[in-house]
C-alpha cells in the first residue's frame, strides 16, 4: 500500500504577500468588501497647492495677533489694584499714579514692566523698584528707598536730606530728626561731576562725624564747609556760633580738639569775647579776633597749645616750664600780657599776630 504526501503550499502564500496580495475574510452575509477611502483631512490637504498652504498659515497668524491684542486690551485685564510696599518718606500715593497712568493704555497683560520700574526709579528718594504683575487685574510694586545721612544747607539756604551718593532727598521737615551739625559748601550743579563731589563730601562727613562723635566734639560744632575737602572748616554752635575753626585737611579731630581748647582758654582772658575764627592749619594756633572794624591775630604754637580739660570740665590754664630768669623772656599766659609783650619786644609776624612760647 502507497502512502500519498501532499506538498506544503507554505512558499507560494509567502511569494503571493510579497506581490502586493491580501487575503481578506469573507463577510457573513456574503457580500463582497467595500474598496473605498475613508475621508482624511491630511490627505485632503496634500491636494491644495503650496500657495495656498501659505495664505492659509499668514490668515491663521494674523487671527491670532488680533486674538491676542484683543484680549489683552479687554476690560478683564485693565488694572484695579496696585500694591505698593516699602515706603516711608515717599509718596505711596505718588508712585500709584505713575504706575496707573503707563499702564492705561497696556492693561495689565501688555504692561512694560521694565519701563516702569525705570521710571518709578527716577524718583528722589527711590534707590530700586521692582514691579510685578498678578493676573488679570493686578500690579505689585515692592520699593527701597535711600536712606537719608545728612542734611546739606543750600546755596539758597534750604535744608535738604541726601543719601550716601549725594542725592537730595527733600526738604527737611519740622518733625525729622536733626543730625549733629550741617554741611555746606554743596554743589547745585546737575552734571556728573557734581554728583561725584558731593558723594564725596558726604563720605567726608560720615567720617567727621564718627570721628568727632568718639572725641565728644559733635555737640560744639553747628556747621561744617566741605566745598574744598583740603580746606575744612567748623562753624561752632551755642556760645560761639560766630567763630569758625579752619581745620585743614588732615587730623581734624585732633585739630578741632586743640581749637576748642585753645578758645576756651581765651575766652576766660579779658577782652576776648569777639573771636571770629581760629585757625591750626599751619602748625600754629592763630586766633582771630574783632576789634571794631580791624582784625588783630594772636598765634602760638601746638606745642603749647593750652591741655585737657580738667575733671570739673574747664579747660586747665596754659602753662610755661621756662621762668623769665631762666629764658630771660616774660611768661605769658593771656591776650592782655600778650599785648603788653608784644609792646616791649615786637616779634615778626603778619599783621597784628603775636608768637606765644
Amino acid at each position: 500500500m502507497k502512502e500519498q504526501v501532499v506538498a506544503s503550499r507554505g512558499p507560494r502564500r509567502a511569494a503571493s504577500q510579497q506581490k502586493g496580495f491580501v487575503q481578506r475574510p469573507a463577510r457573513r452575509d456574503g457580500s463582497a468588501p467595500a474598496r473605498g477611502h475613508s475621508f482624511s483631512p491630511r490627505a485632503l490637504f496634500a491636494y491644495v497647492p503650496k500657495a495656498m498652504k501659505f495664505v492659509v498659515a499668514a490668515v491663521i497668524l494674523i487671527a491670532l495677533i488680533v486674538g491676542y491684542r484683543m484680549a489683552a486690551s479687554a476690560a478683564l485685564f485693565q488694572v484695579q489694584t496696585i500694591d505698593v510696599s516699602g515706603t516711608k518718606r515717599t509718596s505711596s500715593d505718588e508712585i500709584q499714579g505713575l504706575t496707573r497712568r503707563a499702564l492705561a493704555r497696556t492693561g495689565v497683560w501688555r504692561a512694560d514692566l521694565s519701563a516702569i520700574s525705570n521710571e518709578l526709579s527716577r524718583l528722589p528718594g527711590v534707590r530700586q523698584a521692582i514691579v510685578t504683575r498678578v493676573l488679570p487685574d493686578r500690579i505689585r510694586v515692592r520699593i527701597s528707598e535711600r536712606d537719608p545721612v545728612a542734611i546739606v544747607r543750600t546755596s539758597a539756604g534750604h535744608f535738604v536730606w541726601v543719601d550716601d551718593d549725594g542725592v537730595a532727598l527733600g526738604e527737611m521737615k519740622p518733625e525729622d530728626r536733626m543730625p549733629p551739625f550741617f554741611i555746606r559748601g554743596w554743589s547745585d550743579e546737575g552734571g556728573e561731576d557734581a554728583r561725584k563731589e558731593n558723594a564725596e563730601r558726604v563720605q567726608k562727613y560720615q567720617e567727621l562725624l564718627k570721628e568727632w562723635d568718639a572725641a565728644g566734639l559733635s555737640a560744639r560744632v553747628s556747621e561744617v564747609t566741605l566745598s574744598d575737602l583740603r580746606d575744612v572748616r567748623a562753624q561752632l554752635a551755642g556760645e560761639d556760633s560766630q567763630t569758625e575753626v579752619r581745620l585743614g585737611a588732615e587730623d581734624l579731630a585732633t585739630r578741632l580738639q586743640i581749637a576748642l581748647q585753645a578758645l576756651d582758654t581765651y575766652k576766660q582772658a579779658p577782652g576776648a569775647a569777639a573771636i571770629t575764627y581760629v585757625d591750626v592749619q599751619t602748625g600754629r594756633v592763630v586766633i582771630g579776633r574783632a576789634s571794631g572794624t580791624k582784625t588783630t591775630a594772636d598765634s602760638m604754637s601746638l606745642n603749647s597749645a593750652p591741655p585737657p580739660a580738667d575733671n570739673n570740665g574747664a579747660p586747665a590754664a596754659p602753662t610755661n616750664s621756662r621762668t623769665p630768669n631762666e629764658s630771660g623772656k616774660a611768661n605769658i599766659s593771656s591776650p592782655g600780657a600778650a599785648r603788653d609783650t608784644a609792646k616791649k619786644k615786637p616779634t615778626p609776624a603778619v599783621g597784628n599776630a603775636l608768637r606765644l612760647r
